[in-house]
Protein backbone atom coordinates (compact mmCIF):
# COMPACT_ATOMS: atom_id res chain seq x y z
CA UNK A 1 0.00 0.00 0.00
CA UNK A 2 1.75 3.16 -0.73
CA UNK A 3 2.14 5.94 1.86
CA UNK A 4 0.53 9.05 1.17
CA UNK A 5 2.48 12.10 2.19
CA UNK A 6 1.83 14.29 5.21
CA UNK A 7 0.99 17.15 2.84
CA UNK A 8 -1.62 14.84 1.40
CA UNK A 9 -3.35 14.02 4.14
CA UNK A 10 -4.28 17.42 4.73
CA UNK A 11 -5.25 18.37 1.53
CA UNK A 12 -7.81 15.59 2.06
CA UNK A 13 -8.91 16.66 5.22
CA UNK A 14 -9.33 20.14 4.00
CA UNK A 15 -11.30 18.98 1.24
CA UNK A 16 -13.76 17.15 3.33
CA UNK A 17 -14.08 19.71 5.70
CA UNK A 18 -15.33 21.87 2.51
CA UNK A 19 -17.91 19.73 1.55
CA UNK A 20 -19.13 19.26 4.53
CA UNK A 21 -19.50 22.74 5.69
CA UNK A 22 -21.21 23.31 2.11
CA UNK A 23 -23.71 19.78 2.93
CA UNK A 24 -24.45 21.46 6.48
CA UNK A 25 -25.48 24.08 5.67
CA UNK A 26 -28.09 22.98 2.11
CA UNK A 27 -29.19 20.13 4.68
CA UNK A 28 -28.37 20.82 8.55
CA UNK A 29 -27.20 18.54 10.74
CA UNK A 30 -29.45 15.45 10.84
CA UNK A 31 -29.89 16.06 6.85
CA UNK A 32 -25.96 15.55 6.20
CA UNK A 33 -26.26 11.98 6.15
CA UNK A 34 -23.46 10.21 5.37
CA UNK A 35 -24.30 9.29 1.63
CA UNK A 36 -24.46 13.17 1.45
CA UNK A 37 -21.14 13.93 3.09
CA UNK A 38 -19.61 11.55 0.47
CA UNK A 39 -20.88 13.40 -2.41
CA UNK A 40 -20.20 16.84 -1.24
CA UNK A 41 -16.87 15.72 -0.39
CA UNK A 42 -16.24 13.54 -2.96
CA UNK A 43 -14.78 11.35 -0.57
CA UNK A 44 -15.61 7.70 0.95
CA UNK A 45 -17.57 6.69 4.22
CA UNK A 46 -13.98 5.13 5.24
CA UNK A 47 -12.20 8.25 3.91
CA UNK A 48 -14.32 10.75 6.09
CA UNK A 49 -14.07 8.79 9.35
CA UNK A 50 -10.49 8.28 8.92
CA UNK A 51 -9.63 11.86 9.53
CA UNK A 52 -13.00 12.30 11.96
CA UNK A 53 -14.29 9.56 14.02
CA UNK A 54 -18.05 10.30 12.85
CA UNK A 55 -20.52 12.72 12.10
CA UNK A 56 -20.16 14.84 15.35
CA UNK A 57 -16.50 14.89 15.29
CA UNK A 58 -16.50 16.54 12.18
CA UNK A 59 -19.16 19.02 12.75
CA UNK A 60 -17.34 19.85 15.86
CA UNK A 61 -14.20 20.35 13.64
CA UNK A 62 -15.70 22.93 11.70
CA UNK A 63 -17.33 25.07 15.01
CA UNK A 64 -13.38 24.51 16.55
CA UNK A 65 -12.49 26.46 13.08
CA UNK A 66 -14.98 28.79 13.07
CA UNK A 67 -14.40 29.45 16.55
CA UNK A 68 -11.08 30.20 16.56
CA UNK A 69 -11.35 32.33 13.20
CA UNK A 70 -14.14 34.73 15.04
CA UNK A 71 -11.75 34.83 17.81
CA UNK A 72 -9.24 36.61 15.87
CA UNK A 73 -11.30 38.96 14.78
CA UNK A 74 -12.91 39.45 17.97
CA UNK A 75 -9.22 39.76 20.03
CA UNK A 76 -8.55 42.55 17.04
CA UNK A 77 -11.76 44.40 16.41
CA UNK A 78 -14.61 43.05 18.37
CA UNK A 79 -17.49 40.89 18.49
CA UNK A 80 -19.75 43.37 16.84
CA UNK A 81 -17.14 42.90 13.42
CA UNK A 82 -17.79 39.08 13.41
CA UNK A 83 -21.37 39.44 13.14
CA UNK A 84 -21.04 41.80 10.31
CA UNK A 85 -18.16 39.54 8.90
CA UNK A 86 -21.73 36.73 9.44
CA UNK A 87 -23.77 39.72 7.49
CA UNK A 88 -21.54 40.98 4.84
CA UNK A 89 -19.91 37.50 3.92
CA UNK A 90 -22.45 34.69 4.58
CA UNK A 91 -20.82 32.44 2.74
CA UNK A 92 -18.30 32.21 4.87
CA UNK A 93 -21.07 31.18 7.78
CA UNK A 94 -23.39 29.79 5.88
CA UNK A 95 -23.45 26.40 7.14
CA UNK A 96 -24.44 28.40 10.69
CA UNK A 97 -27.70 27.44 9.59
CA UNK A 98 -27.70 24.89 11.67
CA UNK A 99 -27.53 27.03 14.85
CA UNK A 100 -31.03 26.06 15.10
CA UNK A 101 -30.15 22.12 15.15
CA UNK A 102 -27.65 23.18 17.52
CA UNK A 103 -29.95 24.30 20.11
CA UNK A 104 -32.13 21.56 20.52
CA UNK A 105 -28.91 19.05 20.83
CA UNK A 106 -27.46 21.90 23.73
CA UNK A 107 -30.67 21.40 25.18
CA UNK A 108 -31.10 17.69 25.21
CA UNK A 109 -27.22 15.91 24.55
CA UNK A 110 -25.63 17.12 27.48
CA UNK A 111 -22.17 14.81 25.91
CA UNK A 112 -22.94 17.45 22.65
CA UNK A 113 -22.85 20.23 24.87
CA UNK A 114 -19.91 19.45 26.89
CA UNK A 115 -18.25 18.99 23.27
CA UNK A 116 -19.85 21.88 22.11
CA UNK A 117 -18.36 24.08 24.42
CA UNK A 118 -14.99 23.13 24.73
CA UNK A 119 -15.10 23.43 21.44
CA UNK A 120 -16.49 27.32 21.71
CA UNK A 121 -13.79 28.22 24.58
CA UNK A 122 -11.49 30.19 22.34
CA UNK A 123 -14.19 32.49 21.10
CA UNK A 124 -15.86 33.13 24.98
CA UNK A 125 -12.16 33.59 26.13
CA UNK A 126 -11.42 36.05 23.23
CA UNK A 127 -14.75 38.05 23.97
CA UNK A 128 -14.04 38.32 27.73
CA UNK A 129 -9.99 39.46 26.93
CA UNK A 130 -11.27 42.04 25.02
CA UNK A 131 -14.09 43.27 27.07
CA UNK A 132 -11.56 43.24 30.20
CA UNK A 133 -8.92 45.27 27.96
CA UNK A 134 -11.27 47.69 26.34
CA UNK A 135 -12.49 48.14 29.95
CA UNK A 136 -9.12 49.11 31.06
CA UNK A 137 -8.94 51.57 28.54
CA UNK A 138 -11.93 53.17 29.32
CA UNK A 139 -13.74 52.26 26.63
CA UNK A 140 -16.61 50.16 27.53
CA UNK A 141 -19.69 51.19 29.77
CA UNK A 142 -19.33 50.40 33.36
CA UNK A 143 -22.28 50.45 35.20
CA UNK A 144 -22.64 46.84 34.38
CA UNK A 145 -19.78 44.26 33.99
CA UNK A 146 -17.79 42.41 31.39
CA UNK A 147 -19.76 39.25 32.01
CA UNK A 148 -22.77 40.87 31.35
CA UNK A 149 -21.66 42.63 28.64
CA UNK A 150 -20.70 39.32 27.29
CA UNK A 151 -23.87 37.64 27.65
CA UNK A 152 -25.49 40.49 25.82
CA UNK A 153 -23.51 40.41 22.51
CA UNK A 154 -23.34 36.50 22.86
CA UNK A 155 -27.44 36.76 22.93
CA UNK A 156 -27.74 39.26 20.09
CA UNK A 157 -25.29 37.23 18.25
CA UNK A 158 -27.44 34.31 18.47
CA UNK A 159 -30.36 35.91 17.55
CA UNK A 160 -28.59 37.37 14.28
CA UNK A 161 -27.86 33.82 13.36
CA UNK A 162 -31.12 32.43 13.93
CA UNK A 163 -32.81 35.88 11.66
CA UNK A 164 -30.47 34.73 8.64
CA UNK A 165 -30.66 31.12 9.28
CA UNK A 166 -34.63 31.50 8.82
CA UNK A 167 -34.37 33.69 5.60
CA UNK A 168 -34.88 37.27 7.87
CA UNK A 169 -34.47 40.57 6.00
CA UNK A 170 -31.08 42.19 6.55
CA UNK A 171 -32.61 45.48 5.71
CA UNK A 172 -31.43 47.53 8.98
CA UNK A 173 -28.81 44.82 10.47
CA UNK A 174 -26.15 47.52 9.76
CA UNK A 175 -28.06 50.34 11.72
CA UNK A 176 -28.93 47.76 14.41
CA UNK A 177 -25.23 46.36 14.80
CA UNK A 178 -24.05 50.06 14.80
CA UNK A 179 -26.71 50.53 17.71
CA UNK A 180 -25.30 47.21 19.52
CA UNK A 181 -21.97 48.52 19.42
CA UNK A 182 -23.07 52.10 21.20
CA UNK A 183 -25.12 50.23 23.70
CA UNK A 184 -21.36 48.47 24.91
CA UNK A 185 -19.25 51.29 24.63
CA UNK A 186 -18.53 53.91 27.56
CA UNK A 187 -20.61 56.86 27.14
CA UNK A 188 -19.05 60.55 27.49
Amino acid sequence: MPVVSETELSRRRADILEGARRCFAEHGYEGATVRRLEKATGKSRGAIFHHFSDKENLFLTLAREDAARQAELVAEEGLVEVMRDILHHPERHDWLATRLEISKMLRTDAQFRARWHEHQEVLDRAVSERLARLGADGRMRTDVTPDVLHIYLETFLDGLITRLASGGSTKGLEQVLDLVEGTVRRRS
